[in-house]
C-alpha cells in the first residue's frame, strides 16, 4: 500500500505536469489562435506548447492583387500564424487581380482575373503551386472563357484527377456581370454549368457551410452604376426522397445594408459572417454582420474591425478571423469569437501602399 503524497512528491508533480508542451499544446487548441499566441509569454514550455499547436494550423495566403499605383502584382506571401510573420511564396507566373483564389488538396490554385485595371484584359489562365513544387504551373484555362471578380468554392470529393471548384458569378469576357454557376474540372478545364444565382453579382462574399451549402451575399448587380446589393442566397440540396433532383437556390434575410468587395466566412458556431466592403457611396466599410443559417435566420451586427477595409483579404481559424490589406490598406487584424473584439496584428502586408483586389486562402 502506497503511503501518503508529500508536499515534495506534489510539487514534483505538478512542475512535470506545468512543464509538459504537449500539455501547453492541448490547452492552446481549447484556446484558439488569440489565446494560443498569450500562451506563448507564459514561460518556455506554454510557448513550446503554443507553438506546436500554431503550427498545424495553415496560414493565410495572398497572391497578385493590385497595388496603390493601379499596377497588378504577382507576389504571393503567406502569413504564418505561430511567428505572425509574412513569408514570401513562389510568384505567378501572371500578375493579376480580381482573380479567385482556393486551397484543393493541399495545392495553391489561382483562376482567372484581370491584367489591366481597365478590365481590357480578362483571363481564363488557371495555374497551381501544388505541395512541395517550387513554381507555379499552368493548368488548363477555363472552357467558359474569362473571369473576374467571381467567387469559388471547394467541391469535397475524391474521384476527379485534380479536384472540382465552383465557380459562381462574376464579371465575364461578355462585358457584364452574370448569375453562372459552373462546377470546373481542374485536370481539364472543362466548366460545367449549374443552377443559377437568384441574381447576377460580383465583388460578392460566398462561403461553404458545415453543411454544404453555399451561402453568397452582396455584391454588385447587373447594372451600369455600382449600386451595392443587401440581397443573400444559398445553394441547398434537394428534399430527402428526391436524390436525383438538383440544388437549388433560396433567397435569405437581407443584410442590414448593402455592401461589395466585402469577405465572407464560417464561424466556429456555424454562423456565416461578412465583414466590410463598401456601400453606394464607395465608402469602404468596418462593419460585420452574422447569420445562422436555418435557426431564425435573421442577421447580428458583431464588432467592427479597427480599419474599414474593401476588396481584401481574410479566413477564418481556430475560433478567429484573419484580414489584411483592402484598398488603401496594408495592415492586418484579427478577431477573437471569445472576446469579441479585434485585435491588431503587429505586421502589415510587405508591400509598399496598400495592396486590395487579391485573392485569398488557407494553406
Amino acid at each position: 500500500m502506497a503511503g501518503p503524497t508529500t508536499r515534495a512528491q506534489a510539487s514534483w508533480a505538478v512542475h512535470r505536469a506545468t512543464s509538459l508542451s504537449e500539455i501547453w499544446a492541448i490547452v492552446a487548441e481549447h484556446l484558439g489562435l488569440v489565446g494560443a499566441w498569450q500562451l506563448m509569454l507564459v514561460c518556455r514550455a506554454a510557448c513550446a506548447g503554443a507553438k506546436e499547436f500554431l503550427g498545424t494550423l495553415p496560414g493565410l495566403v495572398v497572391c497578385g492583387g493590385v497595388t496603390e499605383v493601379d499596377t497588378a502584382v504577382s507576389e504571393v506571401w503567406r502569413l504564418d500564424l505561430a511567428s505572425m510573420q509574412w513569408e514570401p511564396m513562389s510568384a505567378l507566373i501572371t500578375a493579376r487581380f480580381d482573380h479567385a483564389c482556393c486551397a484543393v488538396r493541399g495545392a495553391l490554385v489561382v483562376l482567372g482575373g484581370a491584367t489591366s485595371f481597365y478590365r481590357d484584359d480578362i483571363i481564363s489562365s488557371v495555374e497551381t503551386l501544388s505541395e512541395g513544387q517550387g513554381t507555379f504551373t499552368a493548368s488548363p484555362p477555363l472552357s467558359c472563357g474569362g473571369i473576374m471578380e467571381a467567387a469559388t468554392v471547394v467541391v469535397e470529393e475524391s474521384h476527379s484527377a485534380a479536384g472540382l471548384v465552383l465557380v459562381l458569378g462574376g464579371w465575364m469576357e461578355i462585358d457584364r456581370t452574370v448569375s453562372a454557376v459552373h462546377l470546373v474540372d481542374l485536370a481539364t478545364g472543362v466548366c460545367t454549368p449549374q443552377p443559377n444565382l437568384l441574381g447576377a453579382r460580383s465583388l460578392f462574399a460566398a462561403a461553404r457551410m458545415p453543411d454544404g451549402c453555399v451561402v453568397c451575399v452582396g455584391g454588385i448587380g447587373d447594372s451600369d452604376e455600382y449600386v451595392a446589393m443587401q440581397s443573400v442566397e444559398v445553394l441547398e440540396p434537394p428534399e430527402q426522397g428526391t436524390p436525383d433532383a438538383a440544388w437549388t437556390w433560396r433567397a435569405l434575410p437581407a443584410l442590414s445594408a448593402g455592401r461589395y468587395g466585402c469577405m465572407g466566412c464560417v464561424l466556429s458556431d456555424g454562423r456565416f459572417a461578412v465583414l466590410g466592403g463598401a456601400n453606394d457611396n464607395y465608402q469602404p466599410l468596418s462593419s460585420c454582420e452574422a447569420l445562422a443559417v436555418g435557426d431564425g435566420e435573421h442577421w447580428k451586427l458583431m464588432a467592427p474591425m479597427h480599419d474599414s477595409r474593401v476588396n481584401f483579404a481574410g479566413a477564418a481559424m481556430a475560433g478567429c478571423i484573419v484580414v489584411a490589406g483592402g484598398q488603401g490598406l496594408k495592415s492586418a487584424e484579427v478577431f477573437d469569437e471569445v472576446l469579441d473584439r479585434w485585435l491588431r496584428l503587429p505586421y502589415d502586408i510587405p508591400l509598399d501602399g496598400g495592396l486590395c483586389f487579391m485573392g485569398s486562402t488557407l494553406l
